[in-house]
C-alpha cells in the first residue's frame, strides 16, 4: 500500500514543522555523527593504512615502511592510500548527489531516500567486520559504499532544513542539530575509548588492529538504530513539483538536473557563496579525516590520546556550534563563518609546529578546534539554506554536499601528493593553509543579502 503523504501541524514558532518533526531532524545528526566521529575522525584512516602496510609487505607495529600496494596495477604508498580513496569517493560523489537531491526534490517520499542512503552506508560500515589481515582492497571498496552513501544521505536530510524553520530561525535549528550530532558522536567515541583502554594488550598491535575494526563496525550498528527515529518523527513536506509530477521520479528527476544546471547561471552569487564553501570547507574537512593519522604516523602518539583527544573536541565542539549560534544572532552567520575561517588558520599553523610525543600540545589543539569547528559548518549550511531557490533544496545542498561530512577531496588530494613526493606529513599539512585563506576572500566577497533577495528569499534580521 502506498505511504499517505500528510501535512505537519505548525508549530507557530516555527512556520510548516513541528517541535516533534525538529527533534526527529536533529536525531538523523545523532545517528550520522557516529561514522563521521568514530570512522572517519579516528579509526579508519590509522586502520586501513595499518592494512596496506600488511599488504606492501610490511611488518605489524613497524614505524617504517618502504613497500607499495598496487590497487588496480597503480603504484601507491600505503601512506596515502587512504588519502587517495578519500578523493575517489568524492570525484563519484561529484555525479550522484546532485542527482540525489534532484529525485528527493521531485519525490512525495523522501524519507525513503534517506532511509536507503543510510542504511547502505550503515550496513557497508557493519562490513568491516570482516577486513583482516591484508585485505585493504575490501576495506577501500567498503569505505567508498559506506562515504558514498554517507552523503546521499546528508543531501536528502539537508534539504528538510528549509521546511523547518523561517530565515530567522534556521541558525539555530541547524546549530543545534550539528551539537546534538557532537553529542551522540561523542558518546559512542567514549564508550570505545572505555573498550579500548580496558582490553588492549601493551606489545600487541594486533589487539589493537581488532579493536579498531570492531570500533569502526560499532558505528555502523549505531548510525542504522538511531536512523529509525528520523524516519519516525519527520515528515514529507513535497513541493508543488512533487505533488503534480507524473512519470518517473528518477528519469523526472535527471530532466530537472539538467534544467537547474542551466538555470543556475541566473544565480551567480549562490554559485559564489558555494565556490567559497567548497574551498574552506574542504580544508576543514581534510583536518578531521586525517588528524588520526597525522597524530600517529607524524606525532607518534598512542590511539588513546588520540581518542581521548577527539573526545574533547566533540564535547567541546557541542558547546562551540551553540557558542557560534549566539554569536550569529548578534552579528550575523557571514561574519562569524569568516571570523572561523581565521581561527583555522591558527589552527594549521599550530599543528604544524606541534612537537612529536607530545600528548598535551595535541590535546590543547584540539580543544581550539573543537570551539569552532562546529559553528563553522553548522552556520554555512543554514547560510546556503538561504540562498536557495525554493523547490530546489535537494539538488542545490546535492551540489553542497561536494565538500560537507566526510567529502573533501581537493585537501586530501592535495595532502596525499605532498606525503608521496617528501614523506613528510607536516608538510602535507602545510599545504591545507591555501584552503582556508582563498576561501575566506572568496566568502568575505560574497554581497549576502544581495544573494538571498536574488534567490527569491526574504534575508533575516541579522545576516
Amino acid at each position: 500500500m502506498a505511504e499517505t503523504v500528510t501535512p505537519a501541524v505548525a508549530d507557530p514558532a516555527h512556520p510548516g514543522s513541528t517541535r516533534r518533526e525538529r527533534t526527529g531532524w536533529y536525531f538523523y545528526d545523532w545517528a550520522n555523527s557516529a561514522f563521521q566521529t568514530t570512522v572517519i575522525t579516528v579509526f579508519l584512516g590509522p586502520f586501513l593504512t595499518t592494512v596496506a602496510k600488511l599488504a606492501a609487505g610490511c611488518e605489524l607495529g613497524a614505524d617504517q615502511c618502504d613497500g607499495y600496494v598496487h590497487p588496480l596495477g597503480i603504484r601507491v604508498a600505503p601512506g596515502s592510500y587512504y588519502p587517495y580513496l578519500v578523493s575517489l569517493s568524492v570525484l563519484l560523489t561529484v555525479f550522484l548527489l546532485p542527482v540525489v537531491g534532484a529525485v528527493a526534490d521531485r519525490s512525495v517520499h523522501k524519507k525513503r531516500l534517506l532511509a536507503a542512503a543510510a542504511f547502505t552506508g550503515a550496513g557497508a560500515t557493519i562490513g568491516f567486520a570482516f577486513v583482516t589481515g591484508d585485505r585493504y582492497l575490501l576495506g577501500g571498496a567498503l569505505f567508498l559504499i559506506a562515504n558514498i552513501s554517507f552523503g546521499a544521505a546528508i543531501v536528502v536530510y539537508n534539504s528538510f532544513l528549509p521546511q523547518l524553520g523561517g530565515p530567522d530561525d534556521r541558525d539555530a535549528i541547524s546549530s543545534r542539530g550539528w551539537a546534538i550530532g557532537y553529542l551522540g558522536g561523542g558518546l559512542l567515541l567514549a564508550l570505545n575509548l572505555v573498550a579500548v583502554s580496558m582490553l588492549s594488550e601493551e606489545g600487541n598491535p594486533q589487539r589493537t588492529l581488532d579493536l579498531a575494526r570492531w570500533s569502526i563496525v560499532s558505528a555502523g550498528l549505531w548510525w542504522a538504530a538511531f536512523t529509525l527515529v528520523p524516519l519516525r518523527w519527520l515528515r514529507e513536506h513535497p513541493t508543488a513539483e512533487a505533488l503534480h509530477g507524473n512519470g518517473n521520479v528518477l528519469t523526472d528527476g535527471f530532466r530537472q538536473l539538467g534544467r537547474t544546471l542551466r538555470q543556475m547561471k541566473a544565480y551567480p552569487l549562490t554559485l559564489f557563496f558555494l565556490l567559497a564553501f567548497l574551498v574552506y570547507n574542504d580544508g576543514i574537512q581534510t583536518v578531521i579525516t586525517l588528524a588520526s593519522q597525522y597524530g600517529i604516523e607524524e606525532l607518534k602518539l598512542e590511539q588513546s590520546t588520540l581518542i581521548v583527544t577527539i573526545l574533547l573536541v566533540q564535547f567541546l565542539a557541542f558547546g562551540g556550534a551553540l557558542a557560534l549560534g549566539a554569536l550569529a544572532r548578534r552579528i550575523g552567520a557571514w561574519k562569524t563563518v569568516l571570523l572561523s575561517l581565521v581561527l583555522w588558520t591558527g589552527v594549521i599553523i599550530a599543528a604544524f609546529r606541534l612537537p612529536a610525543e607530545a600528548p598535551l600540545p595535541f590535546m590543547i589543539l584540539g580543544g581550539c578546534i573543537g570551539l569552532v569547528l562546529g559553528g563553522s559548518q553548522a552556520l554555512s549550511r543554514s547560510l546556503f539554506s538561504q540562498l536557495i531557490p525554493a523547490g530546489k533544496e535537494g539538488e542545490y545542498y546535492g551540489f553542497y554536499e561536494i565538500s560537507d561530512k566526510g567529502t573533501s577531496w581537493l585537501g586530501p588530494l592535495a595532502f596525499g601528493l605532498v606525503f608521496q613526493l617528501t614523506a613528510s606529513y607536516r608538510v602535507g599539512l602545510v599545504s591545507l593553509l591555501i584552503f582556508f585563506v582563498v576561501g575566506f576572500a572568496l566568502l568575505a566577497a560574497v554581497p549576502m543579502r544581495r544573494a538571498v533577495i536574488a534567490a527569491g528569499n526574504t534575508p533575516p534580521r541579522v545576516l
